[in-house]
C-alpha cells in the first residue's frame, strides 16, 4: 500500500470514529432513552444525501479536570451545510453521546464558523439542541463561548431566518441562543429553564421535577418562549421543514411560491353566516382564516399561548401571507399583555422576511383590571402600534366585526399604514361599545325618563343603528371598501397582487426605540 492510499485509510478510519460521536455504547445508551442521536436527526430534515459535514476532525485541546481523557473527534456538535426541499441551508445538532453534548469553547467555534457563513451566503440556519448545558471543566471559558454564539444570533436576526429545535435538555446560557432565534420547536424529551430544580430547591425549598418547569406545554403555553411542541423528534423536523416552506432564504428575497390549484376566485358562501346575530356571540376566527387563503395552507404559530390572538402563515395564490386576527371565542378577541407580545413579534417576522400581513379584526378593546394596567398593557400593548407603525410590507385589515377604541388604531388601521382596510357589514367601528357610549352621550336623557331601563335599551340600540357600522368609517375614508363576506378571498387576492412590488422604506437611523 503506497502512501496516498495509508493516508486515505487512515481518513476513513478517522472519518468513521467521528460517526460514532461518543462511542456505540453511547449511541444505545440515546437509543434507550427514545432519543435519535445528532447525526440521525439531520439526515431526517435535510434531503438526502445534501449533508456535507465540516468540522468533524475538530478537538478540544484542554487536560484539565480530566477532558485529556474525554476528547471526541467533533466534540459534542455535528456542523455542516445542506439542502431542504432543494434549498441550501445551515445546520448545527448537539451530539449528546459526546460528553451529555456540553457546551464548550470549541463547540462554540464550530458553531460560530456555520453561522458566519450562512450569513454571508445568506441561507438559514438551523440549530438542534441536545445539551447538559455548559462544559463546568472549562469553566469561563464556557461562558465565553456560549457569548460569541449569541452575537452570530442577533447578528443573524432579520436577515436569514433562524429556526431551533429543543430535542432534549436546553438549561442554564444555553436557553438564550434559541430564545434568539425566530422560532422555537420542542418535540420529544425537550425542556428548557435558566436555573434548574436543584437551584430552586436550594433557594427557595420548592421541589419542582424539570418537566414541570421547563416542559413544552410550560413554554408554549404558560412563558411564551416556544412556538410549538411535537410529541415525537421525526414530527419536530417536519414542522422545522414546513416553517421554512413560509419564508424565504434571506432578507432580501421573497419566499418562495408552491402552486396549491385553489382557484383565487374562490367564493365561500358560509362566510356570509359566520357572525353570530348576538353581539357578544363567540365564533372562531380560524374558520375565516381556513375559509379565505388557499386550502389546507394555515400553519398557526403559538396556538397555545394568549389564544385571544391568533398569528400564523397561511398562502393566497400560492404566495406566503403571514396572518394577524383577534380571536372572539377566547376573551372576546380583547387585546391583553400576552396577546400584545405575541401580535407584535409576527408582524416584526413577517416585515424582516419580505412576507404581507393580513389582520382579521374584531376587538372590543384593551383588557381592563389592574393586573393588566400593573403589568404593564400601556407598555406591551405600545409594541403592537410601534409593530405595525414601522412595518413595510404590504398590509391589509379586514373588520369582521368588532373594532373599538384603541384597539381599532392598534390592529392595522390605516392610521398605522395598513394598504387597505376592508370590512364586511357586520363591522362596528367606535370609540367604544354601544352600551358605554349610550350611557355617557345620553346619561341626563336616561335618568329623566319614565322608565330609565326602557329608554337607556332604546338608546344602545339606537347608537349600534346609527354609528357602529362600517358605513361611518367610510364616509371619511378610514375604511376603503364594505364587501360581503363571500367576495373576500377573490378581494384580498387583487389587493395582495397590487401590492406584490411595494416599495417603501423609513427614514435612515440606527434603530427606533421598540418599547420593551
Amino acid at each position: 500500500m503506497g502512501n496516498t492510499e495509508k493516508h486515505i485509510a487512515k481518513l476513513r478510519e478517522m472519518r468513521s470514529t467521528a460517526m460514532l460521536g461518543g462511542g456505540q455504547k453511547r449511541i444505545d445508551a440515546q437509543h434507550e432513552r427514545g432519543k435519535l442521536t445528532a447525526r440521525e436527526r439531520i439526515n431526517l430534515l435535510l434531503d438526502e444525501g445534501s449533508f456535507h459535514e465540516f468540522g468533524m476532525m475538530a478537538t478540544h485541546s484542554l487536560t484539565t479536570f480530566g477532558l485529556d481523557k474525554q476528547r471526541f473527534l467533533g466534540d459534542a456538535v455535528v456542523t455542516g451545510f445542506g439542502k431542504i426541499d432543494g434549498r441550501p441551508v445551515a445546520i448545527y445538532a448537539q451530539d449528546f453521546t459526546v460528553v451529555g453534548g456540553s457546551f464548550s469553547e470549541l463547540q462554540s467555534q464550530k458553531i460560530c464558523r456555520i453561522c458566519d457563513k450562512a450569513l454571508e451566503a445568506g441561507i438559514p440556519i438551523f440549530g438542534l439542541g441536545d445539551s447538559g448545558g455548559a462544559r463546568i471543566q472549562e469553566g469561563v471559558r464556557s461562558l465565553a463561548a456560549y457569548g460569541e454564539v449569541f452575537v452570530r444570533n442577533v447578528m443573524a436576526s432579520g436577515v436569514v431566518p433562524q429556526i431551533s429545535l429543543i430535542l432534549g435538555p436546553c438549561a442554564g446560557g444555553a436557553v438564550y441562543s434559541p430564545a434568539l432565534t425566530d422560532f422555537i420547536i420542542m418535540a420529544g424529551q425537550a425542556y428548557m429553564f435558566l436555573t434548574g430544580p436543584e437551584v430552586i430547591k436550594t433557594v427557595t425549598g420548592e421541589m419542582v421535577s424539570a418537566e414541570d418547569l421547563g416542559g413544552a406545554a410550560v413554554h408554549t403555553g404558560t412563558s411564551g418562549v416556544a412556538h410549538f411542541a411535537c410529541e415525537t423528534e421525526q414530527e419536530g423536523l417536519d414542522l422545522a421543514k414546513r416553517i421554512l416552506s413560509y419564508l424565504p432564504q434571506n432578507n432580501t428575497e421573497n419566499a418562495p411560491r408552491f402552486v396549491t390549484g385553489d382557484p383565487i376566485n374562490r367564493a365561500d358562501e358560509a362566510l356570509n353566516a359566520l357572525i353570530p346575530d348576538g353581539p357578544n356571540s363567540p365564533y372562531d376566527i380560524r374558520d375565516a382564516i381556513e375559509a379565505v387563503f388557499d386550502r389546507d395552507s394555515f400553519l398557526e404559530v403559538q396556538p397555545d399561548y394568549a389564544a385571544n390572538a391568533v398569528v400564523g402563515f397561511a398562502r393566497m395564490d400560492g404566495y406566503s401571507v403571514a396572518i394577524i386576527a383577534n380571536q372572539p371565542c377566547f376573551m372576546a378577541g380583547a387585546l391583553n399583555i400576552d396577546a400584545s407580545d405575541k401580535i407584535a413579534r409576527h408582524v416584526r417576522i413577517a416585515d424582516a422576511y419580505n412576507i404581507p400581513i393580513v389582520t382579521f379584526v374584531d376587538c372590543p378593546g384593551f383588557l381592563p383590571g389592574t393586573s393588566q394596567e400593573y403589568g404593564g398593557v400601556i407598555r406591551h400593548g405600545a409594541k403592537v402600534l410601534y409593530a405595525y407603525c414601522e412595518a413595510t410590507v404590504p398590509m391589509i385589515s379586514l373588520i369582521t366585526r368588532k373594532s373599538f377604541g384603541g384597539a381599532h388604531l392598534a390592529m392595522s388601521s390605516r392610521q398605522m399604514r395598513a394598504d387597505f382596510a376592508f370590512s364586511w357589514p357586520t363591522g362596528q367601528v367606535a370609540v367604544m361599545g354601544a352600551e358605554g357610549a349610550a350611557n355617557i352621550i345620553f346619561r341626563d336623557e336616561i335618568k329623566k325618563a319614565a322608565d330609565p331601563k326602557v329608554r337607556e335599551q332604546e338608546m344602545i340600540e339606537m347608537y349600534r343603528e346609527e354609528f357602529m357600522n362600517p358605513y361611518r368609517a367610510a364616509d371619511v375614508g378610514q375604511i376603503d371598501e364594505v364587501i360581503i363576506p363571500s367576495e373576500t378571498r377573490p378581494r384580498l387576492a387583487l389587493a395582495l397582487e397590487v401590492l406584490r412590488n411595494k416599495v417603501a422604506q423609513n427614514l435612515p437611523r440606527k434603530h427606533g426605540l421598540c418599547p420593551v
